[in-house]
């Protein structure tokens, strides 16, 4: 086979044998990158505020700055305990933080873990893009 391909491209085995490891190590790396670019997609943070309700909860939050489910349920269309799960996947990602005085809970954006996770995607998609997607 090594043959063939030397014929067919004027390589000797030597350079036909190393053109073909360099390609299925840039395939590995593309894929090993697509990966990783998927998996960063996949995450919890991503997907707690793929929903525009979750959202439109979020939304509430940055403009109240720190509250509890009753203030924050108030301008939204969404019962109460509705608002408060999408708090909980909010609170899971990281993406608002809980403080609970007596028997109220209060919420505010968690600034910095968001900026944190953005600026880690930012870094892994800097490393992926010439690999995956240039």
């Amino acid at each position: 086979m090594y043959r063939k391909l030397a014929m067919m491209g004027g390589f000797t085995c030597a350079s036909s044998c190393t053109y073909i490891a360099l390609m299925t190590t840039t395939d590995n790396l593309r894929a090993q990158a697509i990966d990783a670019a998927i998996e960063s997609l996949d995450e919890a943070f991503f997907k707690a505020l793929c929903e525009p309700s979750r959202v439109a909860v979020f939304k509430r939050v940055l403009q109240l700055g720190r509250a509890d489910v009753g203030e924050i349920a108030k301008a939204l269309p969404q019962e109460r305990s509705v608002i408060s799960r999408h708090l909980q996947v909010l609170h899971d990602a990281h993406i608002v933080k809980a403080t609970k005085v007596g028997r109220q809970v209060f919420y505010e954006v968690n600034g910095g873990a968001i900026v944190e996770r953005l600026e880690g995607l930012l870094q892994r998609t800097k490393g992926l893009v010439s690999l995956c997607c240039p």
